[in-house]
């Protein structure tokens, strides 16, 4: 058992209401040895394709044995199952919605597993059908992060959900074809196209050779923010490897009406 286990938090709960604060406790009640961090609360209400690309970015650059709760859950209460997926190195607890989607494309191998959670003597008391986050996906994590096998918790299952997420499409006329997939609280808007896709059109680091067309203007590739010297909209690279559009020192996304799925095509020069 890790000493001081990390156990993360993503959800949709924001931070106004008490929801956050219960899973701590119930979490700390039973390991306070557990060491909690927010990824975030500011998932966009039941938005489970943003919650799968949070987490898909994240979870990488946490140690190993760490447990992630994932708490985007419009169907609380009704079908869907919850679920405790189990990769080489991390833990990943939450609804069967495809929130986990990322992670059963990038981590399937022979350690890779998916329990249905069953066994509820490791839940708390449920009085209502709408608090799962609560009630089964922490109490499950706390449990985990005390050592309890992982298999205990329920039984395997091999028909978890998936949800389509969007891949940006290599023509055959040197171009690509993807879409804004999330857009950061500074306004900042990533795309599907990757540093991957990129290379197979140019050298990366040959940015002239790209043409990168936004809702009909052309727009320069720069290496990071501070090149950009004017309220333009630009692309550049970002941290997690992806296409992004941005204005420096500004909210691109307010200023240029950009949102969800907007199409940017990058073609080679």
């Amino acid at each position: 058992m890790v000493e001081r286990p990390i156990v993360t938090l993503t959800t949709d709960y924001g931070l106004k209401d008490s929801f956050v604060g219960m899973l701590k406790g119930v979490i700390l009640g039973i390991n306070p040895n557990a060491k909690i961090i927010d990824i975030t609360h500011n998932i966009e209400r039941h938005n489970i394709l943003q919650a799968s690309q949070v987490i898909g970015m994240s979870y990488r650059y946490f140690p190993p044995a760490t447990i992630h709760v994932v708490v985007v859950d419009p169907g609380v209460g009704g079908e869907r199952r919850p679920i405790l997926v189990i990769t080489e190195n991390h833990y990943f607890i939450g609804p069967d919605n495809g929130v986990f989607t990322p992670i059963f494309e990038k981590e399937y191998s022979n350690f890779f597993k998916v329990l249905n959670l069953t066994s509820s003597h490791y839940f708390l008391p449920i009085n209502g059908a709408t608090f799962h986050g609560r009630d089964i996906f922490a109490p499950v994590a706390a449990w985990l992060s005390k050592g309890v096998d992982s298999q205990k918790f329920g039984v395997q299952i091999s028909d978890h959900l998936k949800i389509n997420i969007p891949k940006p499409l290599l023509s055959g006329d040197n171009t690509i074809q993807g879409e804004v997939i999330s857009i950061d609280n500074f306004g900042n808007a990533s795309s599907n196209i990757t540093m991957d896709d990129l290379s197979k059109l140019a050298p990366i680091d040959e940015k002239h050779k790209f043409k990168i067309l936004f809702k009909g203007n052309k727009l320069l590739f720069v290496n990071y923010y501070a090149e950009a010297n004017d309220s333009s909209l630009y692309a550049t690279i970002n941290g997690f490897g992806h296409l992004e559009l941005f204005v420096n020192q500004d909210n691109a996304s307010r200023l240029f009406s950009i949102t969800m799925h907007d199409p940017i095509v990058v073609a080679a020069e």
